[in-house]
Parts: C-alpha cells; sequence; structure tokens
C-alpha cells in the first residue's frame, strides 16, 4: 500500500493542529468514548485488585494474598488468549463500532454483578475470578475493534497526531480512574463497581452518536485464513514483530504495579487511599511524557529511543522495590510510566501506520495479545514471584529482567534499534503474489 501524504490541499494543516481533528465529529465522539472507557477500566482494576487482597488478607498471609491478586490477572488473560486471534478476524469481517457497544454492555454487565457479590458479608473469590474471566473475553474483541476502528475516523496524514491524542488522553484516564477508584472502594468496593458502570454507560453513549462507516471492506478469504494471513504480516515484519514483543517482556517481567496493594498495606502502610495514589503514579509519569510527545514528537532515531524507555522502565522499577518511602515510590513509578510511554508512542504509531486498513483488526488482536499477556500474565508472573521471593524480592527480579530483556532485542531486532523516522508518508507494505506481507522499513 503506498501512502499519499499529497492527496488533498489541506492535508499537512491537519496534523498541525488539535482543533482540526477534535471538529471531526466522530474522532471526537470516539476519543470521548475511549476516555470514559479507561477510566472504567482503571477505576474497576483499582476495586478488584483492593477487594480481592482485603478479603484474602482474612484468612491468608501477605505472600498468599499478593498471589491471588496476581491470579485476577490470569484469570482475564486466558480468554484473551484464547479468543484475540478471532476477535482480530472479527473486527475486519464485522461492524468495529457494533462489536465496541456489545462488549461495553458486557463490561456494565460484569461490574454489576462485581457490586452484587460485593454486598455480601462473606465475599468468596471464585466468583470474582469467574467474571474477571468474561470481562477478559470481552476485552479480547473490543481492543481489536478499537484499535482498527480508530484509523478510520481521521486522515492517514493525521495519524500521528491521533495516537498522540489517544495515547494523552488514555494516561489523563490513567491519572484520574485510579484516584477515582481509590476514592470509591475506601467507601466499599459496591461503590467502585457502581462508578465504573456509569463510566461504562457514558462510553456507550458516546458510541451510539457516531455517524460514520464504521464496517471495513470485505476481502475474499475464510476467517482461518486471514487469521494466518495476520500472523504472517506479523512474523515478516520484524521491525513491528520486535516492537511488540520487547513490550510483552519488559512488562511482563517488570509488573511492579500488580504488587501496589502488598505494598500499600503492608509495606508503606498507606491504606486504599495511598493505594489509589500510588495506583496513579505511573500515569502521572506518562501523561507528563505523551505532554511532552505532542508537543515535541520523535522525528529522528525512534529506535534508540524506545530502547532508552524500556531500559529506564526498567531502572525505575529497581528504585520502586527498594523504596521505603512513599515520595520516593511515586517518583519512581511516575519515572517508570514515563520510560513507558516512551515505549507505547512508538509501538502504536509504527503499529497502526504502516498496517493496510483491511488487516488493522488482525495486526491490532495480535499486537493486543503481546500487550495483553504482559499485563494480565504479567500480572500472575508476579504474583508467583512474590510467593517465591516476597514483594520487594518479586519487584527487583523483575527490573533486571527488563533490563535484560532491552540488551537481548537489541541484538535480536536490529531493525527496531535502527528505526529512524516515525513519518507514515515514508512507509511502503508491499504483498508478494504469496499473500504474505514484506517487512516495512523505517527510513
Amino acid at each position: 500500500m503506498n501512502t499519499q501524504p499529497n492527496a488533498s490541499p489541506g492535508a499537512k494543516a491537519l496534523p498541525e493542529s488539535s482543533r482540526s481533528l477534535f471538529r471531526r465529529r466522530n474522532f471526537a465522539l470516539f476519543w470521548t468514548a475511549r476516555m470514559f472507557s479507561t477510566l472504567a477500566v482503571q477505576a474497576e482494576s483499582v476495586t478488584i485488585g483492593w477487594q480481592v487482597y482485603t478479603v484474602a488478607r482474612h484468612a491468608e498471609s501477605v505472600r498468599q494474598s499478593a498471589f491471588l491478586v496476581g491470579m485476577v490477572g490470569l484469570a482475564q488473560f486466558v480468554p484473551l488468549f484464547l479468543l484475540s486471534l478471532v476477535a482480530g478476524a472479527t473486527a475486519d469481517r464485522r461492524d468495529r463500532r457494533a462489536i465496541m457497544m456489545l462488549c461495553t454492555a458486557i463490561e456494565i454487565v460484569c461490574v454489576l454483578a462485581l457490586a452484587v457479590f460485593a454486598l455480601r458479608p462473606d465475599p468468596r473469590l471464585t466468583p470474582i475470578f469467574l467474571i474477571a474471566a468474561v470481562f477478559g473475553a470481552s476485552r479480547a474483541f473490543l481492543s481489536p475493534a478499537s484499535g482498527a476502528m480508530g484509523p478510520m475516523m481521521v486522515p492517514r496524514e493525521a495519524l500521528p497526531r491521533a495516537i498522540s491524542h489517544n495515547s494523552l488522553g488514555d494516561q489523563a484516564c490513567s491519572v484520574i480512574g485510579p484516584w477515582i477508584g481509590g476514592a470509591l472502594c475506601a467507601v466499599s468496593p459496591m461503590a467502585g463497581y457502581c462508578g465504573s458502570a456509569l463510566l461504562y454507560a457514558a462510553a456507550a453513549t458516546a458510541l451510539l452518536a457516531i455517524r460514520a462507516n464504521t464496517r471495513p471492506e470485505r476481502r475474499p478469504g475464510r476467517p482461518l485464513e486471514q487469521i494466518s494471513e495476520g500472523l504472517a504480516y506479523v512474523w515478516t515484519n520484524k521491525t513491528v514483530l520486535g516492537a511488540i514483543s520487547l513490550d510483552l517482556f519488559a512488562v511482563l517481567l517488570g509488573g511492579a504495579t500488580a504488587l501496589l496493594p502488598v505494598f500499600a498495606s503492608d509495606i508503606l502502610k498507606v491504606g486504599a487511599h495511598g493505594f489509589g495514589v500510588l495506583r496513579s503514579g505511573p500515569a502521572v509519569g506518562a501523561m507528563a511524557m505523551a505532554f511532552a510527545l505532542n508537543r515535541w514528537p520523535l522525528d529522528r532515531r525512534a529506535g534508540h529511543w524506545m530502547f532508552g524507555g524500556v531500559a529506564a522502565f526498567g531502572l525505575a522499577t529497581l528504585v520502586f522495590a527498594i523504596s521505603k518511602s512513599l515520595i520516593v515510590s511515586l517518583f519512581a513509578l511516575a519515572a517508570l510510566g514515563a520510560a513507558d510511554m516512551i515505549s507505547v508512542y512508538v509501538r502504536q504509531s509504527l503499529v497502526q501506520i504502516v498496517t493496510p486498513d483491511h488487516m488493522r483488526g488482525r495486526v491490532s488482536a495480535v499486537s493486543s495479545l503481546f500487550i495483553g499477556a504482559s499485563a494480565e500474565l504479567g500480572e500472575f508472573e508476579t504474583g508467583v514471584a512474590a510467593r517465591l521471593l516476597g514483594p520487594v524480592g518479586a519487584a527487583i527480579f523483575g527490573g533486571v529482567g527488563s533490563l535484560a530483556v532491552t540488551g537481548a532485542w537489541a541484538r535480536m531486532f536490529p531493525s527496531l534499534l535502527a528505526a529512524d523516522r516515525l513519518d507514515g508518508a515514508e512507509v511502503c507494505v508491499t504483498v508478494s503474489d504469496q499473500s504474505s506481507l514484506a517487512e516495512a522499513e523505517l527510513t
């Protein structure tokens, strides 16, 4: 697919102005839906983590309770792993907005069910894990639909600016969402879940107001053939494969945020409100970095910036692991979030710009599977490590692991390290006669 940066007289002006993006009604509504959905996910995540830990602590040790918090991540990851590729093919065959609407409705049902279980005088963990699994299944379909629908809302030349605004909004909501969740679950877990339900409802309302064709162009081939084509694209494009797998393994090993309930309750001893503050720490740093990237985009040496960000992520995790001060821990978490934002910015820009629209659902599904693994499966890995090494030892192990992955990936994926500009006008993706995709290089 050859890009056409000068397709319209005003194309160059679009990326220069935020107003031009938000004057596009459909993009503004899509952005609003994303923000409310992110707020809801963050508030729900804080609430469910705190509830599982506090319920477990009535009968279990700190290590066992931390392990059970990690099991929430595993419960969400299993359906995500099983369904992501099917979900990606679905997003390339069905109306993407309709998929997002259905998934949002399921998530509302999930949080309301969690609110009902939270009312019980002796809440059990099994129903929470089961509902978390349903939530994971819903996210498996929502993520590729959302990732593929976003580029349909703006011209191709405006994508880098749109990605920047989406990332900035996501991080802003990742600051506010944990604070909302922490404040509400300090009242009661039921309040946290009901607040999440209202936020999901607001996201659904914004999606309903979108008036655009969000059904992709149908391509020939059976679903299994299309899944294979998407996997072939990611596998043959070593730059894309390196970018998403680097995030996978770095965050998989360095998932210190999964231990925040433990650190807040039994190490820093700051309680539920302090937990909400700590949970917002990474998002504060990420939002500040998103502002900086929006103002000063990475025009050159994008690959070096990405690897530097992952290395800084590992170092910040080590500082958080050994800290006994709330202030130092907050600064470490903020640095962790800022470093991760650089990696996210490079990866999202690369994947969305170089991928043809008719394949965006499948490629977004593979990316979501990798990133979902780094989050949900990372929580499980951290819980197991905390069981064996204790919470501090698990966080140290994660920081060292992230640094090791940085060095290994720099050797394994030299094309990613050499990536220079993130300019959609300079990317060309070609398809061979055998329908496999050749590597898209960044010049």
